[in-house]
């Protein structure tokens, strides 16, 4: 069962190729290093200096780093 208390993150992901945008629902308990581009296919990884495609590519930053917490 679902907590109805529970924060639900999005972010929306553009891809750098070819700029399509997909919103996703970020999970709490991981970080995702790879992200395939529905639009062209690309595989989204993240920057040098990220933990995740959400960081790197996303609108909004992961939950971890939202909340104060590290991640990675």
């Amino acid at each position: 069962m679902t907590d109805p208390t529970a924060t639900v993150y999005r972010s929306t992901i553009t891809c750098p190729w070819c700029s399509h945008k997909k919103t996703e629902t970020m999970p709490t308990d991981e970080c995702i290093i790879v992200y395939d581009c529905d639009g062209c296919g690309a595989r989204l990884v993240p920057k040098p200096e990220d933990c995740c495609v959400f960081c790197s590519h996303g609108d909004v930053q992961c939950p971890p780093k939202l909340e104060g917490r590290s991640c990675g």
